[in-house]
């Protein structure tokens, strides 16, 4: 009898603090706004204050970075001109005339914060500070944010300079598929070259305190000023998990780092990633009508993940193809022919193109031309199957 009440206290302790175990403590912030998404596919993991409009501070400069990267060179010469000189809080010592290549510039501009750095970035791509901000504010939309206004490539104080915590994160997850910026921000030191006067180099540190210090951080951007408080954007892969945080008016620049650690310490503590669709086995055969062959190989363009929480169950992850059921002949390798639909317990999460593997010109094939002929009735039987087998 003693060893099988042994058993029954040893056996519920187990299963309590399995359930202690599933079930993270949700973190303390200090921060005044805050969030964690999972990076493949912005799934937010907590979240605070996400939406209050607040300064940037140098975080900006993750949009600054990005620009420069898709309409720069990298050996592009960038001459430093008066304005970007004059520039407050000077950490590279640039000066009026100075010639640097794109790519050492954008170094300086992340790992140390050079906002006079980022002035001449501005004015190399677009012209002007102001041309820029436009394409800022262009490319802030174009990527999803729906709260943020950009008048400076530094973020600099100014008025109507302002993003939130969730659109700094949609940001940074956008910067972060770019290899060349993953390769900038995860960098923990470095030299900076210039090319004019061609003797000048400066040794710079990351002021992001995460690299080296915590497991897995690569990235990505601190920010400072007395009306932003302490700012960072930083993300952390562990396996094939990797997440974003965003911190946003924090007490001083230490709080947003220990802050930041307690979000990627939550977020890794639930999140465990799923691939709900496969592009190497997720492949379909769909009729052709019209065509030189009567069916063409469909696949998703790329695969699709869902990254499942601790209280969550990949057995209610479901996929639903929206594929025309007879396709026109004329389609070319890569064409979009419909979407594949991952589901979590029949709510769609996420989604992706379908597109052709292989070419299917016009032409007379007998059996293709006998599906155009019968394409109402595959129609009725498929749907009549679908039905009878559910």
């Amino acid at each position: 009898m003693i060893r099988i009440l042994s058993a029954i206290i040893i056996s519920v302790a187990i299963i309590f603090s399995g359930d202690v175990a599933a079930a993270p403590k949700k973190p303390t912030i200090s921060a005044d706004s805050a969030i964690v998404i999972e990076a493949t596919t912005g799934r937010v993991i907590y979240e605070k204050n996400a939406d209050v409009v607040r300064p940037p501070a140098s975080m900006t400069k993750m949009m600054t970075c990005i620009l420069g990267l898709e309409n720069l060179p990298p050996n592009e010469e960038i001459i430093i001109s008066q304005s970007a000189q004059d520039t407050a809080y000077p950490e590279l010592d640039l000066m009026a005339g100075d010639v640097l290549p794109a790519n050492e510039l954008l170094m300086g501009l992340m790992l140390v914060s050079d906002n006079g750095g980022a002035v001449a970035i501005a004015q190399a791509v677009a012209g002007s500070v102001p041309a820029f901000a436009e394409m800022m504010n262009d490319k802030a939309w174009e990527i999803g944010c729906t709260n943020t206004n950009f008048v400076n490539p530094n973020g600099l104080p100014a008025a109507n300079h302002y993003s939130t915590a969730r659109d700094m994160a949609l940001i940074a997850a956008y910067c972060m598929t770019n290899w060349d910026f993953r390769d900038i921000v995860s960098t923990k030191r470095e030299t900076i070259h210039w090319m004019n006067p061609s003797d000048v180099t400066v040794k710079v540190e990351n002021s992001n305190k995460l690299l080296g210090s915590y497991k897995g951080a690569n990235g990505i951007k601190t920010g400072w000023t007395s009306a932003a408080g302490g700012c960072l954007a930083a993300s952390a892969l562990r396996g094939e998990i990797e997440l974003i945080a965003i911190i946003m008016h924090s007490e001083d620049v230490d709080t947003r780092f220990d802050d930041a650690k307690k979000l990627l310490d939550y977020g890794f503590s639930r999140v465990s990633q799923i691939y709900g669709i496969s592009v190497d086995s997720a492949s379909q055969n769909v009729f052709v009508k019209n065509g030189e062959q009567a069916t063409i190989e469909v696949g998703p363009e790329s695969n699709l993940t869902f990254p499942l929480l601790d209280d969550e169950f990949e057995g209610k992850l479901s996929v639903d193809y929206e594929i025309p059921r007879v396709l026109e002949a004329g389609i070319k390798t890569g064409d979009a022919v419909g979407r594949a639909v991952l589901k979590y317990d029949g709510r769609e999460v996420a989604s992706v193109p379908v597109v052709a593997r292989e070419n299917v010109e016009r032409g007379s094939n007998v059996v293709s031309k006998i599906i155009g002929w019968t394409e109402p009735l595959i129609t009725v039987a498929q749907d009549f199957l679908t039905v009878w087998l559910a």
